[in-house]
């Protein structure tokens, strides 16, 4: 049986164009899959990229607040020679679930928290401290004094607005 040189370079031909095509529809969704990678990179930010978990699941955290004030805090720090006092306003972070009146009627227990928090600290102490510091340790007294109160916590987070330290 003879081949026939002329039918074989149509089949290669045919071979090459599907081979081709195969190639360029895994390059597309490899594209396509990157692509989408990036973007939840993106979405999540870099310092939780690594946590893992399909953009719905991060969409899903993600939720909406209400914010309380809790205005004109004025305390006395301690210093040899010399009066020095801060004045803040806090924000109380909560969720829209909560009701409002739950956070009007902890205002005082906050503000008892925050004065006996900085009235045991010292002017050079405070100043050295940023404020993402100071937020945190405010944070940690207020829900360590409702903890120890056995009180419920109706708020996620204590924020400073404005400080002035003299």
């Amino acid at each position: 049986m003879e081949r026939n040189p002329a039918m074989a370079m149509p089949r290669i031909i045919l071979i090459m164009l599907i081979f081709n095509t195969l190639l360029a529809v895994g390059g597309i969704g490899f594209s396509f899959t990157l692509y989408q990678s990036v973007q939840q990179l993106t979405q999540v930010g870099p310092a939780e990229a690594g946590t893992g978990g399909p953009a719905g699941d991060v969409e899903a955290e993600k939720g909406e607040y209400q914010f309380q004030p809790v205005d004109k805090l004025i305390v006395s720090l301690a210093e040899a020679g010399r009066e020095h006092y801060i004045v803040f306003d806090l924000v109380l972070q909560a969720g829209l679930e909560t009701e409002k009146k739950k956070l009007e009627q902890i205002d005082p227990m906050v503000r008892n928290s925050a004065v006996a928090h900085f009235t045991g600290m010292k002017f050079q102490e405070l100043r050295g401290q940023s404020i993402a510091q100071l937020q945190a340790g405010l944070e940690k007294a207020v829900l360590g004094d409702f903890g120890s109160r056995n009180l419920l916590v109706p708020f996620e987070h204590v924020l400073i607005s404005k400080m002035v330290v003299q």
